[in-house]
């Protein structure tokens, strides 16, 4: 007798979904081979080296605006420095919002499935990551840059009010922007070489992160109730324009000697800036565009937030 799995019975615009349990149990392996602990890896003792970036120059929010151009070369890169600090602070809150997700998810499901052994293993990831993140902000003698008052209430309800698939986009959009980010930073020379062995560690563990949210998303998107699918449409592209807002920190400005108001004006306006957050953010809808997110009044959220031309 043949048993018809849920595997061969799920196909959506990309193709059948793989079976959970062994998508869970590659993710396992991968976990076992290649995960870090960020205390033993870097050298958190050796000093920063004069004249490198604490993020590549392309992607510090004032780069090409007329108030760049002003600026001398000694205080982009420590804008650059407190920039870092900045979105690793962003990345803390983040993962802290995912973590709680994830507990959620797996609540009520068989804790020895491989997709809830995966889901803890995941949690211990994004611990160690932003106990790193931590580690880095107080390394680099910067504040730590917490987001607005503002977006910690509408964080606390999200994880409330969030469905599955909701939450599952949310991971995505915090990884996936991220990532592109940090793709570009670690293998770059003018960098400093601890912040880029700190991405080179979130980019390998990441990786799993989002096939495993990917995965997931694909089989919600599928087999939810339809209303919460279009909630999840609605409350993403808002969580997309609380993100994009979120990922400039307008503190930043002060500690180089400028004006906030100026600055993030001048963020707001460019070109380049805008290109810069598309991009990160393109593989990631084309992805949910694909699989039915992007539509309806969500995708108008999406566009107004900047990250979907």
């Amino acid at each position: 007798m043949t048993t018809v799995t849920e595997a061969d019975v799920l196909r959506d615009a990309l193709g059948l979904l793989k079976d959970r349990e062994q998508v869970a149990e590659r993710l396992l392996d991968a976990s076992a081979k290649h995960s870090f602990d960020p205390d033993k890896e870097l050298d958190w003792e050796a000093p920063y080296e004069d004249g490198k970036w604490f993020w590549p120059p392309e992607l510090v929010s004032l780069y090409d605006t007329p108030l760049w151009r002003r600026m001398s070369e000694e205080q982009r890169i420590l804008l650059s420095r407190h920039e870092a600090a900045a979105l690793a602070s962003l990345g803390i809150w983040f993962e802290l919002i995912l973590m709680q997700l994830l507990v959620r998810h797996v609540y009520d499901k068989a804790a020895t499935s491989a997709h809830v052994r995966y889901a803890l293993t995941e949690i211990e990831d994004e611990c160690r990551h932003s106990k790193m993140f931590a580690r880095l902000i107080a390394h680099g003698g910067t504040p730590w840059y917490p987001v607005s008052r503002t977006h910690q209430h509408l964080g606390r309800l999200f994880k409330t009010i969030s469905t599955t698939p909701g939450s599952f986009t949310a991971t995505l959009l915090g990884e996936e922007v991220l990532d592109w980010m940090q793709r570009l930073t670690f293998p770059d020379e003018r960098v400093q070489p601890l912040i880029r062995g700190v991405t080179r560690i979130h980019v390998i563990e990441e990786s799993r992160h989002v096939r495993y949210a990917r995965e997931e998303l694909r089989r919600q998107m599928l087999t939810a109730p339809r209303w919460s699918r279009e909630f999840t449409r609605v409350t993403s592209g808002e969580f997309a324009r609380v993100f994009s807002v979120a990922f400039v920190s307008p503190e930043v400005y002060p500690h180089v000697g400028l004006d906030k108001r100026e600055a993030m004006a001048q963020v707001k306006a460019s070109g380049h800036r805008r290109e810069v957050m598309q991009s990160g953010a393109k593989k990631l809808t084309d992805f949910l565009d694909d699989i039915g997110v992007l539509r309806g009044p969500g995708r108008r959220l999406w566009q107004s937030s900047g990250l979907l031309a």
